[in-house]
């Protein structure tokens, strides 16, 4: 679909802004346009009416734009919708926070109709970047996206300065003693001004004569401020006019500054060179925010290529070791130990899309199919396999449950797969920072929700505790990646279930508890 073909919903809590960014849409000959003043209104006309693109200002009462964002793309339904956010926020972290949520664009403030619409079309033909269903990307190849371009490329072309004179001698000047520092556009007179005006790209700064015949400098800038892809651009009157009254009026204009020709042409140039030092920190920003967006779909990209890959090569070893395990001919102790690699090689497949699943929780677009998951196996496989890992460290390492023996143990609901990562993780943890010779203890209690809990001797450092779960979190662990105890709370989470951690100096122990939602079984549905 074009531009013009569009629905497009504009969101600002400003009557003003919002006003602003529909005019600027028709401008550009986008006539179906809804708004709505916060998150809110905005969610309930998406989910009544069919929306093409959302046009989202970031700060508002209610419900923010990230927030809007969010919950788009968590919905089914919204997920692969376009969303441009326009803000006028300068802090790193907080835009990154948007593109982590899955923002298609980023426009900053101020900006006229052919920002938006260069937005607006760098948006729409990039893939949409929320996970595909089934786990793999929407994201094409990086090498198919149209207009790509490297993610660390944020040089800036010349700022461009459209200088109008119908002196002849003063245009060359004026030419003269910009164009080595910036683009330099010429026009003898209004009309032809106001057409380089409109036409793409449009100037950064205008340095505009008064007095022309036909139509003066004054006029042009009327004209300018009536069209909306025209009133934001920049003027700076340069005339011989020296009376207070024609300044004035140029100022009531809109005029940023006021220049005599007579006056020192150095002066001319360091005025133009702080205007424009203005424009180019807000060009800069922009560029950043694109390079910093694009920076984020190379590394989708690459992490699904690369996980994709692997899953491949994975799977030709499992199909060649089950025929070698098949194999009649195969001694029984070269079929365990195949039998060994071909799981292994398994859990490793299972690990590449553990790593798909985060990164759909991460995003928000995680869909959790429940089913009854038996926790005390869990618990006691992990437990057996910690024993062997962990033998050298001289560690009893026991499973503890309430309930009496010959009954059995309570399920979870949940995925098995994810129970299984959660509590290798927890009790692998435990396990590391547990001294030489010491208990570990995994506990699984029948309560709704069940509640689980890992615990060793040892406490978490003091510099630690207020980041337990935090993403890249570690300390005075070699080669720990600090994505241990964050993933485990992603899939506590994920499973519509709790994660804590309690540590006592007093006591010198450790505990991390996990609930889950406890399986009830339905005498009436005995497969449920």
């Amino acid at each position: 679909m074009k531009l013009h073909e569009m629905t497009y919903l504009v969101v600002d809590d400003l009557e003003l802004m919002r006003a602003v960014t529909v005019n600027q849409l028709r401008a550009l000959g986008c006539e179906k346009v809804k708004s709505a003043r916060n998150g809110a209104m905005a969610l309930d006309i998406l989910r009544n009416n069919k929306i093409d693109v959302v046009l989202c200002d970031w700060n508002m009462p209610v419900m923010s734009g990230l927030d809007l964002l969010k919950i788009i793309r968590a919905d089914p339904k919204l997920v692969k919708l376009p969303f441009l956010m326009i803000t006028a926020e300068a802090e790193r972290q907080r835009i990154e926070e948007v593109i982590h949520a899955g923002v298609s664009g980023l426009l900053v403030k101020p900006y006229n109709a052919g920002n938006l619409r260069n937005r607006l079309e760098k948006v729409l033909s990039s893939p949409s970047r929320p996970l595909a269903p089934g786990g793999g990307s929407a994201t094409a190849p990086i090498a198919t996206q149209p207009n790509n371009r490297r993610a660390t490329d944020t040089t800036l072309a010349p700022s461009r300065i459209l200088v109008v004179d119908d002196y002849p001698v003063t245009l060359k000047l004026l030419e003269q003693m910009f164009k080595d520092e910036y683009q330099v556009v010429t026009a003898s007179d209004g009309l032809t001004a106001l057409a380089l005006c409109r036409a793409d790209p449009t100037p950064d700064l205008l340095l505009m004569d008064v007095k022309m015949p036909g139509m003066d400098g004054f006029e042009v800038v009327r004209q300018l401020h009536t069209q909306t892809d025209t009133a934001q651009i920049p003027v700076i009157f340069v005339t011989g006019a020296t009376d207070e009254d024609t300044r004035m009026k140029g100022m009531e204009l809109g005029a940023v500054d006021f220049v005599l020709k007579t006056s020192d042409p150095k002066a001319l140039r360091a005025k133009v060179r702080n205007f424009i030092k203005y424009i180019d920190m807000r060009r800069k920003l922009q560029a950043d925010f694109d390079a910093m967006l694009d920076a984020s779909l190379l590394r989708e990209d690459v992490e699904n290529t690369t996980r994709h890959d692997i899953k491949g090569s994975l799977a030709g070893i499992v199909g060649m070791v089950q025929s070698l395990a098949d194999d009649d001919t195969m001694a029984p102790r070269h079929v365990e130990k195949l039998r060994l690699v071909e799981k292994t090689a398994q859990q490793v497949m299972d690990m590449v899309n553990l790593s798909g699943e985060l990164y759909k929780m991460e995003t928000g677009n995680f869909k959790l199919k429940a089913v009854p998951v038996n926790v005390g196996d869990i618990l006691h496989r992990i437990v057996d396999v910690s024993r062997s890992t962990f033998f050298d460290k001289g560690l009893t390492i026991e499973v503890d449950t309430d309930t009496p023996v010959g009954t059995e143990l309570p399920q979870a609901l949940g995925d098995t797969n994810l129970c299984y990562s959660l509590f290798q993780n927890l009790i692998k943890n435990a396990c590391e920072a547990a001294p030489h010779g010491s208990r570990v203890v995994v506990a699984l209690r029948d309560e709704a929700p069940l509640r689980i809990e890992v615990s060793n001797t040892g406490v978490v450092p003091a510099e630690m505790r207020d980041h337990f779960f935090d993403k890249y979190a570690t300390s005075g662990k070699t080669g720990g990646s600090g994505i241990g105890t964050y993933s485990a709370q992603l899939l506590a989470k994920a499973q519509k279930g709790t994660m804590a951690m309690r540590t006592s100096d007093t006591d010198n122990h450790t505990i991390i508890t996990v609930t889950l939602p406890r399986h009830t079984f339905d005498p009436a549905h005995p497969s449920a």
